[in-house]
């Protein structure tokens, strides 16, 4: 195995055992969205809290399921943490071309998150990869149709 693989799989694994934002954020600016994979049964609930600026102020999310899901919500929150929405949403379109397409961008940076490149080959792995990304995008929807 190569070393970049081995090193990249340590880290999905350290990311699965050791979830970073692993928790319910309390208050009634919160917003949350409950996600399913419907594929594999996986389940987790992601919470965020925005400023007044359109800014993740805290991310973190609950939930169980298969150590690529776990990992990968893990990672998100972390990149997330402070991010403008509209950062949010070029980082969540570049995960999905990097885990549907195999396209790693090089203009947005993935950071730990990149671990994740080798789920591209594995299509039955997409939505474990992909499912805290969905909840935020349908998160990040119901904000921008209830704040219109």
């Amino acid at each position: 195995m190569p070393i970049l693989d081995q090193l990249y799989r340590q880290l999905v694994m350290d990311h699965s055992k050791n979830r970073r934002n692993h928790r319910k954020i309390e208050g009634d600016k919160v917003l949350q969205k409950h996600y399913k994979n419907p594929t594999c049964g996986d389940v987790m609930t992601l919470f965020i809290q925005l400023s007044d600026k359109r800014t993740i102020e805290d991310i973190s999310f609950v939930g169980e399921g298969c150590s690529i899901s776990m990992a990968s919500a893990s990672m998100m929150t972390g990149l997330l943490k402070g991010a403008s929405l509209k950062e949010a949403s070029q980082l969540r379109h570049a995960m999905e071309k990097m885990i549907r397409e195999g396209d790693i961008p090089e203009d947005v940076d993935l950071g730990d998150a990149l671990a994740l490149e080798g789920v591209h080959k594995l299509k039955a792995r997409h939505n474990c990869a992909l499912m805290t990304w969905q909840a935020l995008d349908r998160t990040l929807d119901d904000y921008e149709e209830y704040s219109k």
